[in-house]
């Protein structure tokens, strides 16, 4: 039986088991009910030995690392109701090898700093400067002689830059740009192809990779740009940006959107439905307990919660 062949349901059973597992917080029952559930049927055993064949693949990083990457990259992908039944299910039925060769993200495993799934950091820099990473991002950090240089390799950094005696230029870099930053606090945030700057107070100056023009960027102002162009400059309310509080202040949102926001906190993948995406929230959502977010939506909107396993969540209509 080749693993195209197994059902997938019980791939996504096996997916579900890896990931605890591999939590750091599976107990000896946990690991009699996976032998168990292994000895079920020739199915659920090769299943498994699917499942461990995939962290094989990556025996050179630590397994709870892989995992964290491979449901980044599901959550990313766009897919299917069917095709994530679980998103390290989807791999587990397409192969490692491919995936691996095509997405495995190392720099970001060997960064100088790193945030899991869910996870924030707060760093404090040589110079009295303030770096606070938000889920699921990496940083490189390099001060030298004639420069201060932050790396942004993924997710999202809070930047607080100090005055330097030494007179040397607060860097960030990202795969897009550059941005150039005296005394300000700003926000740099990956999309993707695409990077995002929003100042808080002072301003930054920004340059793409593949031009040699530049913008600068003030308090209360947002600019969203790939390597080769800018996308129009907008306005936000800074107040609004809270993540490092612990919260999303939702303000006329659409459901899809603020969906999208809470996933990026929490393993798994978590769907919208359709035919409610385009409805409006407004309101305060913990980050840090997004089971409370989205019991809250399930209260004070027509929507329904349904799972298909603890990492699988789809928000739908209440019928």
């Amino acid at each position: 039986m080749s693993s195209s062949m197994i059902n997938p349901q019980i791939l996504g059973e096996a997916a579900d088991w890896l990931v605890q597992l591999h939590s750091g917080t599976a107990t000896s029952s946990d690991h009699q009910a996976i032998a168990q559930w292994r000895n079920r049927s020739a199915e659920h055993a090769q299943a498994w030995q699917r499942a461990e064949a995939l962290l094989g693949e990556f025996r050179s990083v630590p397994a709870n690392v892989a995992i964290q990457t491979l449901q980044r990259v599901a959550r990313q992908e766009g897919l299917t109701r069917r095709q994530t039944l679980t998103r390290v299910g989807l791999f587990l039925m397409a192969g490692p090898l491919a995936f691996a060769s095509q997405h495995m993200p190392w720099q970001q495993w060997t960064a100088d700093q790193r945030t899991a799934v869910g996870e924030q950091k707060r760093l404090q820099l040589p110079d009295g400067s303030e770096v606070v990473l938000n889920t699921e991002s990496a940083v490189n950090i390099a001060f030298k002689p004639h420069e201060r240089r932050v790396m942004l390799l993924d997710g999202e950094a809070l930047i607080s830059t100090a005055s330097d005696p030494a007179a040397r230029p607060f860097i960030v870099e990202t795969p897009q740009c550059i941005v150039r930053a005296p005394v300000a606090r700003f926000c740099v945030r990956i999309h993707g192809a695409r990077s995002q700057v929003s100042v808080l107070e002072g301003q930054v100056d920004v340059t793409p990779l593949l031009l040699s023009q530049s913008a600068t960027v003030k308090a209360g102002e947002r600019q969203s740009f790939r390597s080769d162009r800018f996308d129009p400059l907008e306005s936000f309310d800074t107040s609004a940006l809270a993540w490092d509080r612990g919260m999303l202040l939702a303000s006329n949102m659409r459901l899809d959107e603020l969906l999208g926001e809470l996933g990026r906190y929490r393993p798994g993948v978590l769907r919208c439905h359709a035919d409610v995406a385009g409805l409006r929230v407004s309101g305060a959502f913990s980050l840090r307990d997004t089971d409370a977010s989205l019991r809250l939506l399930g209260d004070t909107l027509p929507l329904k919660i349904s799972s298909l396993t603890r990492y699988w969540l789809s928000v739908e209509p209440r019928v």
